[in-house]
C-alpha cells in the first residue's frame, strides 16, 4: 500500500469517526423530545432514530443529488488549497470541539464545528504558503454567507413553525380532554420523531460525504467532485451507529431543562424541526439540527407563556452557537500547523 493511499484511508476513517461522534452528539436532537414525553424509553428512542438516520440514504442512492455534501466539500473553501492534511487538521478541530461541548452537555452544532475546522485548516495552509494577507483568498464567500444566514433563519423557522403548529393543535382539539389528546399524540409522535430523524440523517450525513469526497479529490482518486454510493452508505451507517450510542448529557438539557414537554408539544417540535431542516436540505444548504430543534422546543414552550422557556439556559446555548465556528476554526488551524511541524508536509 503506497503512502498516499494509506493517508487517504486514515483520513476517510477519521471522517467516519467524526460522523459517528456527530451521531452520538446529535442523538439528543433526535430523541430528546420523545424521551422527555416518555413515549419511548431512551433505548427504544435511539434505535428508532438510528433506523431513520440510515433510511435517509435511499433517495441519495437513487437520485444521486447530494447537494449539501457538495456545498460543504467544495462550496466553502477553494479546492485548489485543499490537501489531505488540510482535511485531517479540519477534522481534528471539529472532533475536539464536539467532544468538549458533549462533555459539558452543551448542544452546539456538529455541522458548524466541521465547517469551522475545515475552514481554519485551509486558512492556516494559505497563510503558510502565501502569507497571512492572502489567507482569505481560500474562502468561497457565497457558501459562507448562505450558511451564516441560515444560522439565524433555521432556528427562527423552527420556532415559528412550532408556535403555529401548537396554535393549530390547540384549536383543532379545543374540545378534547387533555388526557385523550396525549393518547393520540403519543402515537403521532412516533411519526414526527421518525421524520425529524430522517431529516437529521439527510442533512448531517451529507457533510461527512462532502469531506470524504474532498480528500478523494485532493488525493487524485476522483477527477471530479462527486459522491460515490459507498460514501453515501458508509456516512449514513456511521451517523446511525453514533445515534445508537446516545448522548444523554445533552438529552437532559434539550428534553427537560429548556422547557417541559407533553406529547402534543413533542409532536409539534419534531414536525416543525423536520420541515425546517428538509427545506434548506432541498436548497443544498448545510444547517444545524441542534439549532433547529432548540428553536422548535422554545417555540412550543413559549405558546403558554414566555417564562415557560428557561431563557437563561437558552442564552448559554446561543453563546455556544456563536463560539462554535471561530473556536473550531482555531483548533482546526492549530491542528494543521502541528501536523506540518511534525511531518514537514502540507
Amino acid at each position: 500500500m503506497d503512502a498516499t493511499l494509506m493517508l487517504t484511508a486514515v483520513i476517510v476513517l477519521v471522517a467516519l469517526i467524526f460522523d459517528f461522534i456527530n451521531g452520538f452528539h446529535d442523538a439528543a436532537n433526535s430523541v430528546a423530545t420523545i424521551v422527555a414525553t416518555r413515549v419511548l424509553t431512551p433505548f427504544q428512542a435511539v434505535i428508532w432514530a438510528a433506523f431513520w438516520n440510515f433510511i435517509a440514504a435511499i433517495p441519495l442512492l437513487f437520485f444521486h443529488e447530494a447537494g449539501v455534501a457538495k456545498t460543504v466539500g467544495a462550496g466553502m473553501v477553494d479546492l485548489k488549497y485543499v490537501t489531505e492534511l488540510v482535511i485531517l487538521g479540519g477534522l481534528i478541530g471539529a472532533i475536539f470541539w464536539n467532544l468538549l461541548t458533549w462533555y459539558y452537555g452543551i448542544p452546539s452544532s456538529s455541522s458548524h464545528a466541521l465547517m469551522g475546522g475545515y475552514a481554519g485548516a485551509t486558512l492556516a495552509k494559505v497563510t503558510l504558503t502565501e502569507g497571512a494577507g492572502n489567507a482569505l483568498n481560500a474562502v468561497v464567500w457565497k457558501g459562507w454567507l448562505t450558511t451564516i444566514l441560515f444560522i439565524v433563519v433555521a432556528p427562527l423557522l423552527g420556532l415559528i413553525l412550532a408556535y403555529i403548529l401548537m396554535i393549530l393543535v390547540y384549536w383543532l382539539f379545543r374540545k378534547a380532554v387533555p388526557k385523550k389528546m396525549d393518547v393520540w399524540f403519543r402515537k403521532l409522535q412516533l411519526v414526527s420523531s421518525a421524520l425529524f430523524s430522517y431529516s437529521h440523517g439527510a442533512n448531517d450525513a451529507q457533510k461527512t460525504m462532502g469531506i470524504i469526497a474532498g480528500v478523494l479529490f485532493a488525493a487524485g482518486y476522483i477527477k471530479e467532485f462527486e459522491i460515490d454510493w459507498w460514501v453515501v452508505l458508509s456516512a449514513h451507517a456511521a451517523i446511525a451507529l453514533g445515534t445508537m450510542s446516545g448522548g444523554w448529557r445533552i438529552v437532559h438539557t434539550m428534553g427537560g431543562r429548556l422547557t417541559r414537554l407533553k406529547p402534543r408539544g413533542g409532536f409539534c417540535a419534531e414536525t416543525a424541526g423536520a420541515i425546517a431542516i428538509l427545506f434548506p436540505t432541498y436548497l443544498k444548504v448545510p444547517v444545524s439540527t441542534t439549532h433547529v430543534i432548540t428553536g422548535a422546543i422554545a417555540g412550543v414552550g413559549s405558546i403558554q407563556r414566555l417564562k415557560a422557556v428557561r431563557w437563561g439556559l437558552a442564552t448559554n446555548i446561543l453563546w455556544a452557537w456563536i463560539l462554535t465556528l471561530p473556536m473550531s476554526a482555531v483548533v482546526g488551524g492549530l491542528s494543521f500547523l502541528l501536523i506540518y511541524a511534525l511531518t514537514g508536509r502540507q
